[in-house]
């Protein structure tokens, strides 16, 4: 199994060279933690975006969609409390001058006695085979015992200072922890300080005159301010649900980890009203749902774990994330969280309107709870590059490198390609192109050997490629390729449509979600 350092630099590398992700203003040396989606990393993103927006609006009556927009008036950052709390514990050392968050540097702290951990039970599963007991294994060795009640005390400790915003409790958890420097080794640290996240700017032309925005540093908020205008307008009852995809930024301290963490980011999130006392309910509904549509997608179950908060956020009354296997370790993909009434109680606080719900079933009037499902996108696109970039040795001992995309949300979905360039192949190739090209995205490629070409489709994630060759020209019938397998069959030209629409469709996802 490759290093999973090694791995990351790979499916950087690999973005770059094949068209999914490029540094942003590279020929002027690029900004730090910004980047473009090349042609192959934008199709993704859309695939990506569409499928998690008909899961939302498609399968559920009751949840439609908005696009608002990225600036706001100010007040709602107020309201929200973004702009006193929306901060994160930072942390410098003296000597390297590198910055970090403190609790991120704990996390990474616990993330290394739980490897560990693993570690032995890993030694002790092969030791003992098929009589190995994981349960009892963890309950009594000294060592998994010993690091389990440091990670218990660590999370404890860190748990109470971040709720009291006690930074002088994280900072001692980390010296006390013999935190060192991720990069240099150094344990000379600063004091910890809040850092506010929003970036601001001026709205309007004439100096002196302007006033602070901000741009939204989530789409939420986008949301709640719309709540009534959805309801009405839509004729909405509760429970009921506005999903919305967009821009958002933050100021992040550390934005590193290729596209995990940026300053730029697009957010897909859900806003699910409900009746006050059943929002658990609907807490632990949207954790099953939202599982079942990541488990969809094929991506091995092991790679996902659900991990609830700490530190409960100033609107929340429960909360988890879904957190994903990526090469840096267990990360956070999507968040769940039960907001209770403080957004739209706020802004009701703040703007002097009525946000309520009138219950017609109840004869009562009241401030919805909220469930959120709140998911990044690049970062469902980074563990969606993770979780298919494979490196195959194959049987005559070659290798390839192939992106296993689940067909559905491959960039390319076939290609076209003639076997040889002469012999009428190219024209009846451009005959097939002519008769797939409005139902998939797809490629003609006649340049270089049959082989070569299969490698640059597989390496690019195209799930189906259609070779022309010379029986086609006599019996109509092309060889069609598979890219996990690489199995070959031959199809009919006038069945192409039907078998690669069922094969490659994003109903074969939405399905399992009924």
């Amino acid at each position: 199994m490759q290093n999973q350092d090694d791995k990351l630099k790979k499916i950087i590398s690999h973005c770059k060279e094949y068209g999914f992700v490029f540094p942003s203003s590279e020929i002027y040396d690029g900004l730090s933690a910004t980047y473009d989606y090349g042609p192959y990393g934008s199709e993704l993103k859309n695939n990506l975006r569409e499928y998690w927006w008909k899961a939302m609006t498609r399968l559920h009556e009751n949840i439609v969609g908005i696009d608002a927009s990225i600036f706001m008036h100010p007040t709602t950052w107020k309201a929200s409390g973004h702009v006193d709390a929306f901060n994160d514990p930072l942390i410098d050392n003296k000597d390297s001058k590198r910055r970090y968050r403190a609790d991120v540097l704990l996390e990474e702290y616990i993330g290394k006695l739980e490897a560990k951990n693993n570690k032995e039970v890993e030694k002790a599963k092969s030791k003992f085979g098929d009589a190995f007991d994981e349960t009892k294994f963890r309950a009594t060795n000294p060592n998994v015992l010993r690091n389990s009640e440091k990670i218990a005390s660590v999370e404890q400790r860190m748990k109470q200072a971040l709720e009291n915003s006690d930074l002088a409790g994280l900072k001692q958890l980390i010296e006390d922890c013999e935190i060192a420097d991720p990069e240099t080794g150094s344990r000379n640290w600063t004091e910890v300080r809040q850092f506010n996240l929003m970036f601001s700017t001026e709205l309007g032309s004439v100096a002196g005159d302007a006033a602070t925005i901000y741009l939204r540093p989530e789409t939420a908020q986008g949301i709640f301010v719309n709540f009534l205008n959805v309801q009405k307008s839509g004729r909405m009852k509760i429970p009921f649900g506005i999903a919305q995809t967009g821009k958002a930024f933050r100021n992040e301290i550390i934005a590193r980890q290729f596209i995990f963490r940026m300053r730029e980011f697009e957010q897909m999130e859900m806003q699910f009203f409900v009746k006050p006392g059943t929002e658990l309910e609907w807490y632990a509904y949207w954790k099953e749902a939202r599982i079942k549509w990541h488990m969809s997608l094929g991506m091995n179950s092991d790679n996902y774990r659900f991990h609830d908060h700490l530190k409960l956020a100033h609107y929340a009354n429960a909360a988890c994330d879904i957190e994903f296997n990526f090469p840096m370790g267990f990360k956070e993909l999507e968040g769940i969280h039960s907001r209770t009434d403080f957004d739209l109680g706020a802004h009701e606080k703040f703007s002097g309107k009525k946000l309520r719900y009138f219950d017609p079933e109840s004869n009562e009037s009241y401030v919805p709870y909220v469930i959120e499902t709140s998911i990044g996108l690049a970062r469902m696109f980074l563990a969606t590059l993770s979780s298919a970039y494979d490196e195959e040795k194959l049987e005559d001992g070659s290798e390839r490198t192939v992106l296993r995309i689940p067909p559905a949300l491959a960039p390319v979905k076939v290609a076209v390609l003639p076997l040889v360039n002469k012999d009428g192949l190219p024209e009846k190739a451009r005959e097939i192109v002519k008769m797939l090209q409005l139902d998939f995205n797809l490629q003609y490629d006649a340049k270089d050997a049959i082989g070569r070409r299969y490698r640059r489709q597989d390496a690019i994630g195209t799930p189906y490629c259609i070779t022309i060759d010379n029986d086609t020209m006599t019996d109509e019938s092309v060889t069609l390729r598979e890219r996990d397998s690489m199995k070959q069959e031959r199809v009919r030209i006038e069945k192409l449509r039907e078998i690669v629409g069922q094969r490659v469709s994003m109903h074969t996802l939405l399905q399992q979600l009924v």
